[in-house]
């Protein structure tokens, strides 16, 4: 069964609490995945080296599935992440805890989305969040660099693409920056503004979400 992530304290993942059935996210965040890994399995390490997430992608799927543990040996799933159709390039990804209850949504902005990478994260039928990318160039260098033959091998030190999750009257909540890493993908969160526990809940899912689709699109 899987088990809602702020009901109770994972076995190989130290996260402080400030009171009972409240979780404290110790930021910055750290977020990391092997870039040859032919799975794709992604951590979530808080500011003092706890284990927060750790996420698989399921290989071979038509439609995106990946499931959220609070341990790296994958015993503790905490929520699933699953896309509304196979082709993802607007589709709903969509966020349930153990019980099955729906807790979220993250939306990808196909057409805007092929310049400057934009994302909706939705609660319930109205959009609450978004996440865009702060240099869409960033991001095309980034790309580019990395197919350069030995020297690609170096793309991580050198260009570093942002994101920043804001209200929709444009105040900042956090942000996700790519930082420099040797055949890692590496990437630091860091709160920008005040979230509700929700809201929280919801931004660090489609910023794994988000990780997940635009390291496939390069």
């Amino acid at each position: 069964m899987l088990l809602p992530l702020y009901s109770h304290r994972p076995l190989t993942a130290k996260i402080g609490r400030l009171s009972e059935g409240e979780i404290r996210m110790n930021y910055p965040l750290q977020l990391s995945f092997e870039v040859l890994s032919i799975a794709r399995k992604l951590s979530v390490i808080d500011a003092a080296g706890n284990l927060n997430f750790y996420v698989k992608q399921k290989a071979f799927k038509l439609k995106e599935s990946v499931t959220v543990f609070a341990d790296a040996d994958q015993k503790l799933p905490l929520y699933e992440l699953a896309a509304d159709r196979v082709i993802d390039f607007s589709a709903n990804y969509h966020f349930k805890d153990g019980r099955g209850t729906h807790v979220g949504t993250v939306r990808r902005k196909g057409m805007k989305s092929l310049w400057r990478a934009r994302y909706d994260i939705v609660n319930g039928s109205a959009r609450a969040l978004t996440i865009q990318e702060a240099n869409p160039w960033a991001k095309v260098c980034d790309a580019l660099f990395s197919e350069i033959p030995i020297l690609g091998m170096f793309s991580g030190y050198v260009f570093h693409p942002e994101y920043i999750v804001a209200r929709e009257d444009g105040t900042p909540l956090m942000r996700l920056k790519k930082e420099p890493a040797f055949f890692q993908g590496k990437f630091s969160i860091e709160k920008l503004g005040v979230v509700s526990e929700e809201e929280e809940k919801r931004i660090l899912l489609s910023l794994i979400m988000m990780v997940l689709l635009e390291k496939q699109r390069g």
